[in-house]
Order: structure tokens, then C-alpha cells, then sequence
């Protein structure tokens, strides 16, 4: 069932990108968004804060592609597939999270290219040897990104029509509230306790660590842990969630696309 449910994402994928589309269109708007916050790191006139805000965003593009997973399930509740989801065995979730996977394999690839495209543009001293030791990490920030979404998706069936909205801000919560563009030690602790709940700043911090001029691989091991772990959280609320709302609408009759 995995399986499948992946392949069918993967052509559903490469009905909207070819590699020429993907690099012409979609890439060069990420680099361009990454490139953006690191010429006001530049403005600024300091190469310690463009480095910040450079590292921060094409990190940061990881969590908003996985955040794309908030559409999947208005997708097939649309074109009347959640009713057949919900009458099979497998559980929704695991069908959901299998079909979208592509979206954090997308996500790492766009946020390692734009790391390392941008870095080299704007001549900011990174430690390429080490960069590729950065790649795990993307891939649990995609994913816990990815399941924060996919819970964030089930709860907004009923609102098809907030699902963009609820798509952008909560990729503008993650860009001002994870250390993207403004360390998480400048705000009170209960934002503190929020940032630390949510995906991307574990994984940042992370990174920032590896990418760091003397990097310490406890500290680095221990935010990738908790960045697992937040991601693990995502899963597991995702699931009891989508049991419950699976739940309600057999006994309501609301799961089809009409309701």
C-alpha cells in the first residue's frame, strides 16, 4: 500500500514538474526568495548576518514545501477519494503520508540547491566539505514539516477555502518564529516554548551547528534528535486526529466531496 500510494504521488508530481520546469521555474523562484534575505544581510554590511539569513531561508524552504502537505487532503476530499480512503483498511494517514513523500524529497533537494547555489553567489564562506552532513537533517525538517501539515490538512476539511491561507501563514510563522531570520533567544519564553514545538528550529539550529566554524557533534545529535522527535509528535497527534475525524464523518455522512 505504501508503495503504491508513493508511486501515485510521484506521477501526480511529474504531471506538474519536468526537470526543465522544476530548475527554470520553481528553483530559480526559491533561489530568488533565498537570495532576497541575504542581500539584506549584505545591505547591512555585515557577512556574519548575511550568512545568518542566507542559511535560515534555504533551510526554511524545507519546511514550506513539506507545509504543502495542508492541500492533500482538500485534494482528495474533492475528487471523492476520502470516503474509499476512509472504508479501507489502511489508515488515511498512512495512505496521505505516503502519497505526499515526494514533497520531502522536493523539499531537501530545493533547500540543499538553494543553500549551496546561493552560498557560492554571494561568496559566503561555507564549509562545503561538511555540507553534505546537513542532508539528514533537511530531511527530518522536511518531515516534520511534512506531518505538522498533513494534522494542520485534517483539521481544516471542513474550511476548504482557508487552506491557502492557513498554508501561508503558517509558513510566515515558521519563517519569524523558528530562528530563520531572528535568533529564538531574543523572544519571551512562551514564544520560546512555542518555537520549540514547532518544525524547522530544531533543525536549524542544527545546521547552523554544522555549517559553524567549529562545529561540536553532541549538541548537533541532539537537536537533530528533537527535531525527530517533533516530527514524531506531528505523526502521532496527525493520527489520533484523523481516527477521530474519521470517525465522525461515518457516523455523519460527511466525508464526501459534496458535503
Amino acid at each position: 500500500m505504501v508503495r503504491h500510494a508513493f508511486r501515485v504521488g510521484a506521477r501526480d508530481y511529474s504531471t506538474i514538474f519536468t526537470w526543465k520546469t522544476w530548475l527554470g521555474a520553481w528553483f530559480v523562484r526559491v533561489l530568488a526568495q533565498v537570495a532576497f534575505f541575504a542581500l539584506v544581510g549584505r545591505m547591512l554590511g555585515s557577512a556574519e548576518r548575511t550568512q545568518y539569513l542566507l542559511v535560515g531561508n534555504a533551510v526554511l524552504l524545507a519546511g514550506m514545501v513539506g507545509m504543502w502537505a495542508v492541500n492533500m487532503v482538500a485534494w482528495e476530499r474533492s475528487t471523492g477519494t476520502l470516503p474509499l480512503l476512509a472504508a479501507s483498511p489502511t489508515h488515511p494517514a498512512v495512505v496521505l503520508a505516503s502519497r505526499g513523500s515526494y514533497l520531502v524529497a522536493d523539499a531537501t533537494v530545493s533547500a540543499a540547491g538553494a543553500l549551496t547555489v546561493a552560498g557560492l553567489l554571494f561568496g559566503v564562506p561555507l564549509p562545503w566539505a561538511r555540507l553534505p552532513l546537513a542532508l539528514p537533517v533537511l530531511v527530518l525538517v522536511a518531515g516534520s514539516a511534512f506531518c505538522f501539515a498533513t494534522f494542520a490538512g485534517g483539521l481544516l476539511l471542513g474550511f476548504r477555502s482557508a487552506q491557502p491561507i492557513v498554508t501561508n501563514v503558517a509558513v510566515v510563522t515558521l519563517m519569524a518564529l523558528c530562528g530563520v531570520d531572528v535568533p529564538v533567544d531574543v523572544y519571551p519564553a512562551p514564544v520560546r516554548w512555542v518555537s520549540s514545538v514547532l518544525p524547522v528550529t530544531h533543525g536549524l539550529r542544527a545546521i547552523r551547528l554544522i555549517l559553524g566554524p567549529a562545529p561540536a557533534w553532541e549538541p548537533i545529535l541532539v537537536q537533530a534528535a528533537w527535531e525527530a522527535l517533533v516530527g514524531a509528535g506531528w505523526l502521532a497527534v496527525c493520527l489520533l486526529s484523523f481516527h477521530a475525524i474519521v470517525r465522525r464523518g461515518r457516523r455523519r455522512g460527511t466525508l464526501d466531496h459534496s458535503s
